[in-house]
């Protein structure tokens, strides 16, 4: 939880409430479509007042797992797939009230269940199996709003809630379950397109009996994909990388792409820097070697890079004047257990900052203390501040540590991050500041991200380690990252 025992703090776990369930049915409402099919879910929609016959007290109640009570949805997203549980009703009614005063909707659910959509077969190995729904998943009854529906209920729930009411009935006559939740439109659009990097889960063996999280020779099967949010569907833009790249970033007016690309010996040696257009092709001109004296393979740089606003600087975590390999600043663990089968985070590392114009690098004061790890830095808008996780450094595979097996696994060394800001200065850095309510509260608070108006920081939280956590949660917190000129959103 986040720190207590003060107004700010019960602020922040309020505005997490919210917030992470914004950032959940974003999320949700993209992967629901893709991985579930529901026959003949669309009903038919009406305006009509409901028949229930007993009272409330009386009714077995109904759990409605999503959407959760009280969330958020941004405008114009996919209409949602509402998810509910109710072991007695054959049929039910679904009903949808506006605290703006427009007319109800109403409809009818015969009891679609959820079920599984389409496999890609090129996915499907020896090392992982096709997916199932749960326990849960397969006890759900399912209903989709149509997109002129969905269009209605999201222009009417914006002034205020929108209540759905799901009603169960045993038969025509007899009312057996209810169950409710409200939720409301944001005023604010996402206002970009998402893109993301679409990776197969088919660890593999290699010839040293070493586990890779993906084998060489599939690495032909990763999709980079652009999903806008009012599209049921995402577009693949590019294909068949020769090699893999991973973590990528955008300048604030979207003209500028970083993106890390495997070098030699898989070193993370090479980082892009490419102007957004149609047909983007990355050439030798585009591309910063981040190992200059040729060292391949010898020390793994350059993580977590992220370009700066106005796309003139790249902040990245590097091993600074240590010449220690990877093997002593980075804590990589890979199982053969498809569902989570890599546990990565940096032990030791600082700060440093690239600029195109000169093409130099150098460590930033203020984020450069060999005695922390310093990593996941990323920018505020208006590229005053660098936002960043730190802890105390210390030694990955510790000497008589025994190897962890999973992920959260005892064995695994313990790291826990705190949240700081520093003053980027032209490079010049400045002293430390921790994030109110991101740090010291006895989590690892990491893998922040800065609001559009530089007043949030949404952030990864776990107990161990960092991002790829099987109890990571997200959390937000209030933090004025802006020159006081800056546009605010409402």
């Amino acid at each position: 939880m986040l720190d207590s025992g003060s107004a700010a703090a019960y602020r922040n776990r309020r505005f997490f409430r919210i917030a992470f369930k914004i950032l959940i049915l974003a999320v949700a409402a993209i992967v629901l479509p893709r991985l579930l099919s529901v026959a003949s879910r669309r009903t038919p929609t009406v305006q009509a007042a409901p028949v229930v016959t007993g009272s409330a007290a009386e009714l077995w109640p109904i759990s409605v797992d999503y959407p959760e009570d009280g969330s958020i949805f941004p405008p114009g997203i996919t209409p949602p797939t509402f998810l509910w549980r109710d072991g007695v009703a054959s049929y039910w009614n679904v009903d949808i009230q506006f605290a703006d005063g427009a007319p109800p909707i109403h409809t009818v659910s015969k009891g679609e269940r959820m079920r599984l959509g389409p496999i890609d077969p090129d996915c499907v190995s020896d090392t992982n199996e096709l997916p199932r729904l749960s326990p849960q998943q397969a006890a759900s009854w399912v209903w989709t709003p149509d997109a002129a529906t969905w269009q209605k209920i999201q222009f009417h729930s914006i002034a205020g809630p929108a209540t759905l009411t799901i009603t169960g009935y045993k038969d025509a006559n007899t009312t057996s379950s209810q169950g409710h939740i409200s939720f409301t439109t944001s005023v604010d659009p996402v206002g970009a397109p998402i893109f993301y990097r679409d990776v197969p889960l088919m660890p593999s063996a290699g010839a040293n009996g070493t586990v890779q999280p993906l084998s060489p020779s599939l690495i032909h099967l990763i999709r980079w994909r652009l999903k806008d949010i009012t599209s049921p569907e995402s577009r693949t833009v590019l294909t068949n990388m020769p090699t893999c790249a991973n973590c990528h970033s955008f300048s604030r007016d979207g003209k500028t792409m970083g993106i890390d690309v495997d070098g030699p010996a898989n070193d993370k040696g090479l980082y892009a820097l490419v102007p957004v257009q149609k047909q983007i092709s990355i050439q030798n001109k585009d591309v910063v070697q981040w190992n200059t004296d040729g060292q391949a393979g010898k020390v793994r740089v350059g993580f977590m890079s992220q370009v700066s606003p106005d796309g003139q600087y790249v902040v990245s975590t590097f091993a600074g004047t240590s010449t220690e390999d990877v093997s002593n600043t980075y804590y990589v663990t890979n199982f053969k257990d498809y569902r989570f089968l890599q546990v990565f985070y940096p032990t030791r590392g600082i700060l440093e900052w690239y600029s195109r114009a000169t093409g130099k690098r150098e460590p930033l004061p203020g984020a450069d203390d060999p005695h922390f790890v310093q990593t996941d830095g990323v920018w505020s808008p208006d590229g005053k501040y660098i936002v960043f996780a730190r802890a105390e450094a210390v030694d990955p595979y510790p000497v008589g540590e025994k190897k962890a097996l999973r992920a959260n696994d005892p064995n695994e060394t313990p790291i826990q991050y705190n949240l700081y800001r520093v003053p980027f200065n032209d490079g010049k850095g400045g002293t430390p500041e921790p994030i109110a309510g991101a740090s010291n509260n006895g989590m690892s608070n990491n893998f922040p991200k800065v609001s559009p108006d530089g007043r949030w920081i949404v952030f990864v939280q776990c107990h161990n380690g960092q991002l790829m956590r099987p109890d990571s949660q997200l959390y937000i917190v209030r933090e004025e990252l802006r020159a006081a000129s800056a546009p605010t959103l409402r």
